[in-house]
């Protein structure tokens, strides 16, 4: 019975129709708990599905009745006497090589669309969204008076053509910053702005488009390395429900947000990303996940686009293979040394945390040439 009345609530969850108050305290209800957080998730995807299983059967049944509605007019027949060929039967008689060929060059031209979009877009577009800020969004949000951003006259070179961005952060002090390879989609080139509005010409240094990971290098004589970096990279899984919060950048200043660890695994069971119970916007792409401690657990990339506060990021794990994979081909990348060692920010005041890590963190802006 307790499941039923669960399931009912969720059901009224979805579709909107809590009270305000009904709502507030099922999302608190959600956060705390993990299980009910996942039957919300599964069940929103199911509703979907029945909703497309509908329209499939609606389909069906109006082909039915428009079949029928043939057979009646006379203008089909179902029988076996040849003097009785319907007028879509003698149709087909007189166009069906027009027909085969149009079929075929369909066919062929349904492959290679399907083969690029399979190409060009590594998650199902369908479900998932990318965080990479918005082209457009770059722009308008630059016009604002008095934003640091709009004070920065950019190193690029003059034509330079602005193809996205999203967020990165530091592994190692001397310059290298990890970010999502779909941020530098389409790009040769990038900057990184820091949390004072100070602009440093990056050179890409690596993109692992099935992991989803790229490397930065700030390759600029106005860069000095930072001091220890404060946060850890975590080597090992989290624990479910676990606290987590991010830093990014979908806003022209460095933004907090938090949640928690709500699955192991990302969108269908994909073992080498995690899911995240929190809020995320475009822009968000490439930004740390910490837990308490101050480690890297992941690097947040995407969001469930059917379910309100469902984001994924790829585990932090996939930055020492990455790593790994580049100095065995990189001899200049042999010096890269991540921060693997206790955290420095273990055991203090979350606000203190920010402080430490938020200058470690950056916006990320990518150019190609014109």
């Amino acid at each position: 019975m307790e499941d039923i009345l669960l399931l009912q609530a969720i059901e009224r969850y979805l579709e909107g129709s809590m009270l305000p108050a009904e709502k507030a305290y099922f999302e608190e209800l959600r956060k705390n708990t993990p299980e009910i957080d996942q039957m919300v998730v599964e069940h929103s995807m199911f509703l979907h599905q029945m909703d497309f299983y509908a329209g499939t059967r609606t389909l069906k049944h109006n082909l039915h009745d428009i079949h029928t509605k043939l057979l009646s007019l006379g203008d089909i027949n179902e029988g076996n006497e040849p003097s009785a060929k319907g007028k879509v039967v003698q149709m087909w008689n007189k166009y069906r090589r027009v027909t085969a060929i149009a079929a075929c060059a369909g066919g062929i031209i349904a492959l290679v669309i399907s083969g690029l979009v399979t190409y060009l877009a590594p998650v199902n577009n369908s479900q998932i969204q990318q965080l990479k800020r918005d082209v457009e969004y770059v722009k308008r949000n630059q016009q604002y008076q008095g934003s640091k951003l709009s004070e920065v006259e950019s190193k690029m070179p003059k034509g330079a053509i602005l193809t996205g961005g999203g967020t990165g952060f530091l592994i190692d002090n001397k310059g290298y910053i990890i970010t999502n390879a779909h941020v530098l989609t389409g790009s040769a080139f990038a900057t990184v702005i820091n949390n004072n509005g100070e602009e440093y010409k990056a050179k890409i240094v690596f993109k692992d488009e099935a992991k989803d990971l790229a490397m930065l290098k700030i390759d600029d004589k106005d860069f000095k390395p930072l001091k220890n970096i404060p946060y850890s990279i975590k080597k090992t899984s989290v624990d479910l429900g676990e606290e987590i919060f991010t830093l990014g950048y979908p806003k022209n200043e460095v933004v907090y947000n938090v949640g928690y660890l709500s699955s192991r695994n990302g969108y269908n069971g994909d073992s080498t990303t995690c899911q995240l119970q929190m809020s995320a916007n475009p822009g968000n792409s490439g930004g740390p996940v910490l837990n308490k401690n101050g480690e890297v657990i992941g690097i947040i990339s995407t969001r469930e686009k059917l379910s309100e506060g469902v984001a994924f990021a790829v585990k932090s794990n996939n930055i020492y293979k990455l790593v790994d994979e580049l100095k065995n081909t990189d001899d200049s990348t042999e010096n890269i040394k991540l921060p693997s060692n206790n955290s420095s920010i273990k055991g203090i005041d979350r606000k203190d945390q920010i402080k430490k890590i938020e200058n470690y963190v950056f916006l990320v802006q990518a150019f190609n040439k014109k």
